[in-house]
């Protein structure tokens, strides 16, 4: 777990304060392993933020975690970006998803979108407001905040579950 400086856990959700990049790498790396020890296959998370708040540093790590080799690109102009998952994680594939450019969700129609979010299938969403009615519903909503003025450098990450049967495993990032 990173170093935070104070966290908080409820039934459904958990509250960190993350203070630098390398501490939301770590908080990546420990969604990760909550996602390999997993025993469904398939997630859906989407990522809420600010333009750099740092979703794209916390799914790179999840990527990465998860053994994902090479360059991870940030979509934001392809809108996704697959990649194939090693077997020691339940899931197959991930679909990374940066709608950030997205004009109308109806675009992602014209992608296949609802082929992306398979059971098989770790899909990460950065920007998901931007799809709203196309992207199949979330299991887990991860809220990136700048800290207020005076609270300190860093984040606050706000990691909930979209229902019970996803609780235990935000429960598991403490």
């Amino acid at each position: 777990m990173p170093h935070t400086d104070s966290q908080s856990c409820s039934m459904s959700g958990t509250t960190l304060t993350v203070p630098d990049e390398p501490a939301m790498q770590v908080l990546g790396e420990c969604i990760a392993d909550a996602l390999r020890a997993e025993t469904q296959q398939g997630c859906v998370i989407y990522l809420h933020g600010e333009l750099g708040a740092g979703k794209t540093t916390l799914t790179r790590a999840i990527l990465k975690t998860l053994g994902v080799t090479g360059r991870i690109k940030s979509p934001t102009y392809t809108l996704v970006e697959p990649y194939e998952l090693p077997g020691n994680v339940a899931a197959r594939v991930a679909y990374h998803f940066d709608l950030y450019r997205l004009a109308d969700p109806e675009e992602l129609e014209f992608l296949g979108v609802r082929d992306y979010f398979s059971s098989d299938a770790v899909v990460l969403v950065e920007w998901p407001e931007r799809g709203e009615g196309v992207l199949a519903a979330a299991d887990v909503h991860i809220h990136i905040h700048y800290r207020a003025a005076g609270a300190g450098e860093g984040r606050t990450v706000v990691i909930q579950a979209a229902d019970t049967g996803r609780a235990h495993w935000v429960r598991s990032l403490i």
